[in-house]
């Protein structure tokens, strides 16, 4: 499958030779109230206005010096050649239609191949172009001469919408005066001298989902056979999640892991689950022994846990073993040196158990990780990290690594389950100095996409050219050996999954689903089933927290089944809450708490899958009222006292959800906030795994509700 990025092909000198035009002098004044005569773009963007090549903002502003997009750059480039706009053939492009804005420009360029869009046949035209972008397509028009003025910016800077002017006045001027060769054939532009290309192929918080890896295999086995020079990296997170972890604890992803082969794999926080269990971190070391790749990691020290000793060196390595790690390691690939080392989130103290183990900040480790890299000569350096993209700033993530540390070209990330459907670059520093680009990527979660960039390293090591996509495995066929090398593991969780949990229960708890005769819903009402589930969760984030959990929350929407009267199964728990959600702990305030149950009982007395189940507190509302001032009363139980006291405005307050809600799912924009502002804390304990042990420690299963949410409207 080849990866295409906007790539701007060489188009003959005739089909574009009699459009490109002299520009007349600028015009004294200027027509955009922004543009003064001292700017350093004011005479191209004058007179380009005055050749009816560009236009400005309805506001008489023209603001030269915002970002061009991919839209914008055409319609100007395409107003600077004349082409004809109007009658032009559809480019097909998915998210290009007759009634986008660009679509004249866009037809006509693509039309005479001087531009193409995306391997999902997208073109993008809100995203922004960078310099690179631009002189490609610049070189790509032959009656164009080469402009001295594009050498002054890096490739991966953005272009302003004055650059921009500036270029095309230029390139417009030289070409009346020039007459430029015309070429019988076209000819492809050369690779500069000491270009070295790159494809990197990686995953990321897989969470023990084993039953795909057969289609990640199948898209990895695609990729190698149309790229060269790949790297497959792996971003941490293997453990926990599936019955495949429960009862395997590593060993059936790993199988299948080994079968695809890895290059290098850095610790998730879930690699450290069982620190705390009578074996400790066994299993982690059996999986790092029997790995047939190397694990990078330079903030993590194994070295106080003897189950490690062996298997762990804090140097870098430029001839790294199979079932061992390092700092970092250097790969050798085409002759050229790629450096890469690993960093792990520091959280994993506070929301795994990593007993022995420590970490250390991840900032100093990756400058000593960088500098080490360029003593020996490797000036190519990718992070592997599983710290999240923009997760927690006040412990650690992807954005400020880049910003802090200069000198790492590509971060290959994890943690946050963040779906990045294109490299993310950050061109800046921590006070918005200007840096050679850093390339983000992180594939989501679950093993639902592979991740792909595409990246080319100039001789000094600088990133000039990148691309990049999310491969959707869900559309890939599996691997048929690996189906089979599974088949083995697949048999005993079938197995388990019929094993009865050891709690009976006389009446279903129900779950049930609105219909004409009866409103009665989980996504609209308090149900036994969401409270056990909400109590689960309350009990188990006081565990992993100081701070006083005052209540937790569950979206109706997520809880998908009934379990029915008898003996209740292991695969009946997971039926449940089947999506593999995860336990977060979230810091709100009380309005935002009245906000979030508004947007909850937007719909009451209807259905909504944001519909809040509650442990720990109690809710009064009228559905009769307008949406938006539902909310009678919101109380939590005071552990202290035995009260229920009323939350307060200005106060903070420590809440237990899943990460989906925590992360503004369903609409819930205030948590969203809190999640930006690193106010949430996902622990990454499994949904289901919670309601089981919940299960397990009640005396008495209720399969009645208790009066915790109360609609006021039907008492009337």
């Amino acid at each position: 499958m080849e990866n295409k990025r906007n790539k701007f092909l060489t188009v003959t000198a005739a089909a574009l030779a009699v459009t490109a035009v002299a520009v007349a002098p600028a015009s004294a004044a200027s027509p955009f109230s922004d543009v003064k005569e001292s700017h350093a773009n004011f005479e191209a963007i004058s007179t380009l206005y005055a050749a009816g090549i560009i236009s400005g903002y309805p506001d008489g502003t023209f603001k030269p010096d915002t970002n061009v997009t991919r839209g914008q750059a055409a319609k100007m480039i395409a107003g600077a050649l004349k082409l004809d706009t109007k009658d032009v053939e559809n480019p097909n492009y998915k998210d290009i239609d007759v009634s986008n804005p660009y679509y004249g420009p866009i037809a006509a360029l693509a039309g005479l191949e001087v531009i193409t869009g995306y391997g999902d046949n997208t073109f993008r035209p809100n995203q922004t172009i960078t310099h690179g972008d631009l002189a490609k397509i610049l070189a790509s028009i032959p009656t164009l001469p080469e402009l001295e003025s594009a050498k002054n910016h890096a490739a991966t800077d953005k272009v302003t919408r004055g650059q921009l002017a500036t270029l095309i006045a230029e390139a417009l001027t030289k070409s009346s005066t020039e007459t430029p060769e015309t070429p019988e054939t076209p000819e492809k532009p050369e690779t500069p001298e000491g270009a070295f290309s790159l494809s990197i192929l990686h995953v990321n918080d897989t969470h023990a989902r084993a039953e795909k890896l057969p289609q990640l295999a199948t898209a990895v086995k695609e990729q190698r056979e149309t790229k060269k020079n790949v790297l497959t990296l792996h971003a941490g997170d293997a453990f926990s999640g599936t019955l495949y972890f429960n009862e395997f604890k590593g060993k059936a992803d790993l199988a299948l892991l080994n079968e695809i082969g890895f290059d290098a794999m850095v610790f998730g926080n879930h690699e450290f689950d069982l620190g705390s269990s009578p074996e400790g971190h066994q299993a982690l070391a059996d999986f790092v022994k029997a790995a047939k790749f190397p694990f990078v990691d330079a903030n993590t020290d194994f070295s106080a846990d003897d189950k490690f000793t062996g298997l762990f060196t804090d140097l870098i390595s430029s001839e790294p073993e199979n079932g061992k790690i390092y700092s970092g390691i250097v790969k050798e690939i085409d002759g050229e040196k790629v450096g890469i080392f690993g960093l792990t989130t520091e959280e994993t103290l506070d929301i795994a158990s990593p007993d022995k183990v420590t970490f250390t900040n991840y900032i100093d480790e990756a400058k000593k990780a960088v500098a080490a890299f360029e003593g020996m000569g490797v000036n190519k350096i990718i992070a592997l990290t599983h710290i999240g993209y923009n997760d927690n700033p006040n412990v650690d993530n992807d954005i400020l690594l880049a910003k802090n540390v200069p000198g790492i070209d590509v971060i290959v990330g994890g943690h946050d389950h963040t779906k990045l459907e294109e490299p993310v670059v950050v061109d800046t520093n921590t006070v918005g100095e200007a840096k050679e680009a850093t390339l983000i990527v992180q594939a989501n979660e679950y093993v639902n996409y592979l991740g792909t960039l595409d990246v080319t390293f100039d001789g000094n090591g600088v990133v000039t050219e990148y691309g990049g996509e999310l491969i959707d495995l869900g559309k890939v066929a599996q691997d048929e050996s690996l189906v089979k090398l599974l088949e083995p593991f697949k048999a005993k969780v079938n197995e388990v999954s019929n094993k009865e949990i050891g709690v009976k229960i006389a009446e279903e708890l129900a779950n049930p689903r609105a219909t004409e005769e009866n409103l009665e819903s989980v996504r609209s009402n308090e149900t036994a089933l969401g409270n056990i589930i909400t109590d689960g969760m309350l009990a188990k984030a006081q565990k992993y927290t100081d701070k006083t959990v005052v209540m937790a929350l569950q979206n109706g929407g997520g809880i998908r089944a009934a379990i029915p009267a008898g003996n209740i199964t292991v695969g009946q728990v997971i039926t449940v809450l089947p999506f593999g959600n995860t336990l977060a702990l979230m810091d709100v305030t009380g309005a935002e708490l009245k906000a979030a149950f508004e947007v909850s009982l937007k719909s009451a007395p209807k259905e909504n899958g944001g519909f809040l189940h509650i442990g720990g507190a109690k809710l009064q509302y009228d559905s009769s009222k307008e949406a938006g001032s539902r909310v009678v009363s919101i109380e939590y139980l005071d552990k202290a006292t035995g009260k229920y006291v009323a939350l307060e405005d200005t106060k903070t307050y420590t809440v237990a959800t899943n990460a989906f809600t925590a992360k503004g799912g369903d609409g819930f924009d205030m948590f969203a906030k809190a999640y930006e502002e690193g106010r949430v804390t996902d622990l990454g304990l499994s949904d289901w795994e919670n309601l089981q042990e919940q299960l397990l420690s009640l005396k008495e299963v209720k399969t009645t509700t208790e009066g915790r949410i109360v609609d006021l409207a039907k008492k009337q």
